[in-house]
């Protein structure tokens, strides 16, 4: 199947009319964005939470982990359900559960409600991972053809950027620090809640809404032949991505020399923003072309992460983030292509549903693992283990590609 089918609308329940479609696509586009901005908005105030609540590292990273296990949860139970329900009550839920947690977050002052207002968010991310990315494929122009991947794939990356950006904003100059980020963000997703009801739904109801929680995540024949090498591109760019989320803050505090959450931000940020420019650059190139070159480049930024923590220097350290997240939206295009291209309307929210439960995984474990080593080993030794598992994920790609490229020369 070719991209452009992939793109193209499914024939029952979309509308025809150009201008419902482009209010149907900004509309979705945008709460796609504000429910990842408002899973950021802590990340500024972890500093803060360290100095003033006594969190520690290791309970930021099992945060981290709260957040991306749920969403995990949230794709193998509720993934497939607005296939059956419609895109837009799940897109409602996902959007008002987001808000709920902004809610429990302006009340942190310790571990626990910071964890649990970080889990709400990670179900919200789960579903808006699988309705809203859907709502978004569904109501997505054909052309141009990387339209889709690039808003499915670094919609979530730029929407995290967006929020720790604003709400880094708003605790360095803004007044009640720890409340006011999650207030604005909160209304913004309450707004988005209240649009997306004008969107026309492009899914049906119908009976099986009950059997589609029971786990299962499934990929059409045709795709799983590149199943294998995409899963080495989201489980080592999503753990790097981990490892930003998780331990960021703190590598900005302890090696390069800045507790203002600005900068945190700029971490933060350095990699998740860069990753929007490969859905066009991946639009250009095949497949293939795309996953080599962006996790050539991903290699590379690892291993400058892990120099430029060790001389402390923020500004090769952002440099890097910033290549290895140009890498990381350019392998993560290429890689949903080729998946979502061999998948027809019907089968969407269960491809999306799979490769993001993959990717959160991919986040989670790993900052399981290293979130409980964090009380014997450095922060510098993290990073690079981070590194070494980027390494080994470019090797692997390279190889896996080898047999893609037999399969089909332009799977684009």
């Amino acid at each position: 199947m070719s991209s452009r089918s992939m793109a193209s609308k499914p024939r029952t329940g979309s509308s025809r009319d150009n201008s419902k479609n482009l209010r149907g696509i900004t509309v979705t586009a945008f709460s796609f964005l504000a429910v990842f901005a408002a899973g950021s908005a802590a990340i500024p105030l972890f500093a803060t939470y360290r100095t003033e609540n006594g969190v520690t590292d290791s309970e930021l990273s099992l945060v981290a982990v709260g957040y991306f296990l749920c969403a995990v949860s949230s794709l193998l139970m509720l993934g497939r359900l607005s296939d059956f329900l419609g895109r837009k009550p799940v897109s409602v839920a996902a959007l008002l559960t987001a808000a709920l947690g902004c809610a429990v977050l302006t009340g942190v002052n310790g571990f626990w409600p910071l964890l649990a207002g970080r889990a709400l968010q990670g179900i919200a991310a789960g579903l808006a991972s699988s309705a809203l990315a859907a709502f978004i494929v569904d109501c997505a122009p054909a052309r141009p053809k990387w339209i889709v991947p690039a808003l499915t794939t670094a919609g979530s990356t730029v929407g995290l950027s967006l929020g720790v950006f604003a709400s880094g904003a708003l605790v360095q100059y803004g007044p009640f620090p720890r409340q006011l980020p999650y207030a604005v963000l909160g209304a913004v997703l309450v707004v988005c809640a209240v649009l997306l009801l004008v969107v026309q739904e492009t899914v049906h109801r119908r009976p099986g809404a009950v059997a589609s929680l029971r786990p299962k995540l499934k990929m059409p024949a045709k795709a799983r032949p590149y199943l294998l090498v995409a899963s080495f591109v989201f489980v080592s760019t999503w753990a790097v991505g981990g490892f930003f989320n998780a331990f960021g803050p703190s590598v900005a505090v302890d090696y390069l020399g800045s507790s203002a959450p600005l900068v945190a931000a700029a971490v933060f940020a350095s990699y998740m923003v860069p990753s929007a420019i490969g859905g066009p650059l991946a639009g250009r190139m095949s497949v293939v072309a795309a996953q080599r070159l962006g996790m050539s480049a991903f290699a590379v930024a690892v291993i400058g992460l892990a120099a430029a923590t060790a001389i402390g220097s923020a500004a090769l350290f952002i440099g890097c983030g910033i290549l290895g997240g140009a890498g990381m939206g350019l392998a993560m295009n290429g890689s949903m292509a080729s998946l979502l291209s061999r998948a027809n309307a019907a089968e969407r929210a269960g491809v999306l549903s799979l490769i993001y439960a993959i990717s959160y995984t991919g986040s989670a474990l790993p900052a399981l693992v290293v979130g409980q080593l964090s009380h014997v080993i450095s922060l510098l030794a993290i990073t690079c283990g981070y590194a070494g598992l980027g390494v080994l994920a470019w090797a692997a790609t390279l190889l896996g590609t080898r047999t893609s490229n037999t399969l089909s020369s332009n799977p684009n």
